[in-house]
């Protein structure tokens, strides 16, 4: 062995020396910081005390604070109160012990914590909240520098995780939460963390019922599973039902967290939830209770540095069922929504045997053979809402119903009784059948009429395989941009369902559950498509208690449906969407208001440009129509305000609305100083086309005539967008895959 050289030993005695010294200082330096330790805390809870007082008007107050061992202090009697508020916080006793190795890296980790008496009361009365002060932005002076959103994410779980003590010992913690008359008690009476083992016990409300916490708490691993369940009875939030009126409960639910990694600028959250008998009541899913037996969720959430995704590695699984999803949220330069969804091909039966009871209560008991595959891909640019895309498929092999459920779904194929939803003033039901004398078959009602309404409601109504995606897309982007519900994209077979099958709640329930109905009568061929026509025809509401084309040809006009002229049709297709507003059309005359003239020349055009009508210059039989002279004297006491607002078709009731929207020309009247001094209207410097006046648009190879009688070019112009507009949703539509 090679024998150490003189210089070498003398390094490595000054090396020892330093050592010793520096060793001797620690102690010495560890003994100062331990006699003045007392002192030391004090003065921090004076500085503690004066900060939360100056930055907050929070007053706080200890009456003994001590050290108990090495790394244990030890407080009792703390309060906390907000300035002018109700008390905050009181505990009795509270002890707390910190881990010495993370202590030296500046990280504060808990090891013990032992807690008894202690109240944490939340009050927020008349919007006076006495915990307000947690919203208040702290002042900075300093340039705000914007954390990446995956650092952010990482320090916030060890922030949590590192407040979790090792053990915990807990008795009477009262948390109490007031806002105006609602009140929520949750009283721990115990709840300890022994050797990674959670254990509670939790008083709800004055013992309406007794909660549970339990499982496995290794916080400084990172590792955590418990579960909530109550005593005898199932858990009820019923704070959520006071404040979302939804009524929520469930048997046990779970949560798991496996690992938390953080790594070229991602942080990996890896977990799962869980719960049991989950029954959820609120009327905007659906009408009654929805009850899942089972679901859980194995959720792999990644935080990047602008976005937070539910990656497609997590699976979602509901009774029978499984799913991959992909969720992604993105927050900034734009926001941006992402959803995909695949279940890979699955048991049909498997997949009806999962809906969760109560949504779909025309396919309970459905038996059905063969496989399915469901694919949803969703983007949105808010930025650019109008290139969302959608794409929603479900496919089948060997698909075929063996027996239908609580609803017979061939039961439109022969006589039924048709009961209308009409909630407040409930209609007569009545047959639709042959026995019924304002029932029509389908060749009976004009070729006008079935062309002018299927060009309105829905253009490709033959060939589509009853959704039409590009409407659906453009629904999407239109409720965005209004931030409310007001177009459906329904095409004449959903709403054929609807009207006949469900009824007309607007709820998320409602909506899938009419999308069911017809992607299996469409695909397992219950219903040829005249068949489906015919009905739609004999049922659609056409005004007041006025219900199929029979009764409405007759009520409008005296005449059967093989009698109705272009221009009577054109009108019938336009009062589809708003109904109930049918006389509201007419004049007291009888003749109809110029509010719908633009509509007859789009719908008219549409009507040309696809084989269906001749090029007219009058409007289309506009000026033809004639309400039957018993009806005039209704049409009279209309609210002319009413009026404008149906015909630019602002119903705020109507979700439903689907097909070409109306160009509406808003009747003009002259002003005040105009009817004083018998002015002419100077607001529309623009003369108008002399009578008799049409031009040729050419729309992807159509021809399309427009009457320019009487418009101003504005008008024009306006009326040459709209029919180029409508033309080419309707080429879309046409491209679309017909394999829902």
């Amino acid at each position: 062995m090679r024998r150490l050289q003189p210089k070498h030993k003398k390094y490595l005695r000054i090396a020892g020396v330093i050592i010793g010294v520096l060793f001797i200082l620690l102690i010495i330096g560890g003994y100062i910081a331990y006699t003045k330790r007392e002192a030391l805390l004090e003065h921090e809870l004076a500085k503690a005390e004066t900060s939360a007082k100056e930055k907050y008007n929070l007053d706080i107050k200890i009456g003994s604070a001590n050290f108990v061992g090495l790394n244990t202090v030890a407080f009792s009697d703390i309060s906390i109160v907000p300035q002018n508020r109700d008390s905050l916080l009181s505990i009795k006793k509270l002890s707390i012990s910190v881990k010495l190795l993370p202590l030296i890296y500046g990280e504060v980790k808990l090891a013990d914590v032992v807690l008894e008496d202690g109240h944490l009361n939340l009050v927020d009365t008349n919007h006076v909240k006495n915990f307000d002060f947690l919203f208040k932005k702290k002042r900075d002076s300093t340039e705000k520098r914007k954390s990446s959103l995956a650092t952010l994410a990482n320090n916030l779980i060890n922030e949590f995780l590192y407040k979790i003590p090792d053990n915990l010992d807990l008795k009477n913690f009262l948390f109490t939460f007031k806002k105006d008359s609602t009140t929520l008690k949750l009283l721990t009476t115990t709840a300890t963390i022994k050797d990674g083992q959670l254990t509670s016990t939790i008083k709800v409300n004055d013992n309406e019922s007794t909660w549970h916490f339990e499982g496995k708490m290794h916080p400084s691993d990172k590792n955590i599973d418990v579960k909530l369940y109550a005593e005898g009875k199932k858990v009820q939030l019923p704070f959520i039902q006071q404040k979302f009126h939804t009524m929520l409960s469930f048997d046990t639910i779970g949560t798991r967290l496996e690992k938390v990694e953080h790594e070229n600028g991602e942080t990996r959250i890896y977990g799962s939830w869980s719960v049991r008998n989950l029954l959820i009541n609120n009327r905007k899913f659906a009408e009654g209770d929805i009850t899942v037996p089972y679901a859980s969720i194995d959720a792999n959430v990644f935080v990047g540095d602008n976005y937070i995704s539910l990656d497609s590695t997590s699976t979602i699984h509901l009774r029978k069922l499984v799913g991959h999803p992909y969720v992604k949220y993105t927050l900034s330069p734009v926001k941006i929504y992402e959803l995909k969804l695949n279940t890979g091909w699955v048991n049909a039966q498997d997949m009806f045997d999962s809906f969760p009871g109560g949504m779909f209560e025309s396919l309970q008991g459905i038996k059905v053979e063969g496989k399915l595959n469901y694919s949803l891909n969703f983007f949105l640019n808010t930025a650019n809402p109008d290139s969302v895309q959608f794409n929603s498929q479900l496919n089948k092999q060997g698909f075929h119903i063996t027996q239908f459920g609580k609803t017979d779904l061939k039961k439109l194929n022969s006589s039924f009784v048709q009961t209308p939803y009409e909630p407040k003033d409930p209609a007569p039901s009545f047959t639709v059948g042959p026995s019924n004398p304002d029932y029509t078959p389908l060749e009976s009602i004009a070729a006008d009429t079935r062309n002018a309404v299927m060009t309105s409601e829905d253009p490709t109504f033959y060939s589509n395989n009853g959704f039409v995606e590009e409407s659906i897309r453009k629904s999407i982007a239109t409720d965005f941009k209004k931030k409310k519900f007001s177009r459906g994209g329904s095409t004449i077979s959903m709403q054929l369902i609807r009207n006949t099958f469900l009824d007309r709640d607007k709820n998320l329930s409602r909506k899938v559950e009419e999308i069911l109905i017809v992607w299996l009568i469409q695909n397992d061929h219950l219903m040829t498509k005249d068949r489906m026509l015919e009905v739609y025809f004999n049922i659609v509401e056409w005004g007041y208690h006025v219900y199929g084309i029979g009764a409405a040809s007759r009520y409008y006009f005296g005449k059967t449906p093989a009698e109705l002229t272009l221009g009577e049709s054109i009108f019938l297709a336009s009062i589809l969407p708003h109904p109930k507003a049918g006389l509201y059309a007419f004049q007291p005359d009888g003749t109809l208001r110029q509010g719908l003239h633009g509509y007859f020349n789009l719908i008219g055009n549409l009507m040309v440009g696809h084989g269906k009508a001749q090029r007219d210059s009058n409007a289309y039989g506009f000026y033809d129509v004639r309400l039957k002279t018993s009806l005039r004297h209704e049409a009279s006491s209309v609210d002319t305000a009413k009026v404008d607002k149906i015909l630019n078709n602002n119903n705020p009731d109507d979700d439903d609305d689907t097909g070409v929207v109306p160009v509406a020309e808003p009747e003009k009247k002259p002003n005040f100083f105009q009817r004083l001094f018998g002015k002419k209207d100077t607001t529309h410097k623009k003369e108008v086309t002399p009578d008799n006046k049409t031009v040729t648009v050419n729309v992807n190879g159509k021809q399309f005539t427009i009457d320019t009688t009487g418009k101003t070019p504005k008008q024009v112009r306006q009326e040459k967008r709209a029919l180029k507009k409508a033309e080419k949703e309707r080429e879309k539509e046409m491209q679309q895959p017909n394999d829902q």
